[in-house]
């Protein structure tokens, strides 16, 4: 039997270029679970084709009491409409909110009950997850949710066939300002203007998933600096369903 270099070339190394490679495709499968503009687990939407005229804003984590209504009063100043993606445990303990930003004329969607990480939840869990939320909603609003965004932008396949199956349409972004993080409203406005080209989805938040009262200071104020800048070169600041309808009859549908 040959024992040699040459026999462990032939029998050794293809087991290992193939475990290699098998790790090297879940590596590639678990970043496109949470790449905010990858389609590989279902179709989402991103926003418009760049140089439109038109960006969204979108707030996650909320209600949060005080600076939903901090965020709702910048929005007014500056005559904008938003997005805000909610948390069903939140609209719960704070339905006045929820209730406020509608009769604003802002657009709400599901941002799932308690924030839970969808690739790790079962489809059942899921299910529930968006359940509770929309009904959630429903009671404190009169609204019917239709769109959703993942915690995290965790989805895979079955998490987004599952919101399909309820009629939701899932949103991600294309902008993120990491104000989650950021230590000054300057830091999430530069971040901003590195990346915003025009039909763009903008991730902010108004709230935290921990609890009820996180700071969101910096997010508002830098909101307020985003609308000035943008508003004064000619964008507009449209809701998700409006941006969506954009796209509908750009498309001829």
């Amino acid at each position: 039997m040959d024992n040699g270099p040459s026999s462990y070339n032939r029998l050794v190394l293809p087991i290992l270029l193939g475990a290699a490679g098998v790790a090297g495709l879940a590596t590639w499968a678990g970043f496109q679970t949470m790449w905010p503009t990858s389609q590989v687990c279902g179709s989402t939407f991103i926003g418009l084709p760049h140089r439109s005229r038109l960006l969204a804003l979108t707030y996650d984590d909320g209600p949060n009491d005080p600076y939903t209504w901090r965020m709702m009063e910048v929005l007014e100043r500056h005559g904008a409409k938003a997005t805000f993606f909610l948390l069903g445990g939140f609209v719960q303990q704070k339905p006045e909110i929820a209730r406020a930003l509608v009769a604003a004329g802002h657009a709400i969607g599901s941002h799932t009950w308690d924030h839970r990480n969808l690739i790790f939840a079962s489809s059942a869990e899921t299910r529930r997850q968006l359940q509770q939320t929309r009904q959630a909603i429903l009671e404190a609003t009169g609204v019917d949710t239709a769109i959703f965004r993942p915690p995290f932008g965790g989805r895979r396949p079955a998490s987004l066939r599952v919101a399909r199956q309820l009629g939701l349409q899932p949103v991600m972004w294309n902008v993120s300002c990491q104000d989650w993080k950021a230590k000054s409203a300057d830091e999430i406005v530069t971040r901003a203007e590195r990346q915003i080209r025009g039909g763009d989805v903008v991730l902010l938040h108004d709230g935290e998933y921990h609890r009820i009262g996180v700071d969101r200071s910096r997010s508002v104020a830098a909101t307020d600096r985003i609308l000035s800048r943008y508003k004064a070169e000619g964008y507009d600041f449209v809701t998700i369903p409006e941006m969506m309808e954009t796209q509908r009859l750009a498309n001829g549908n």
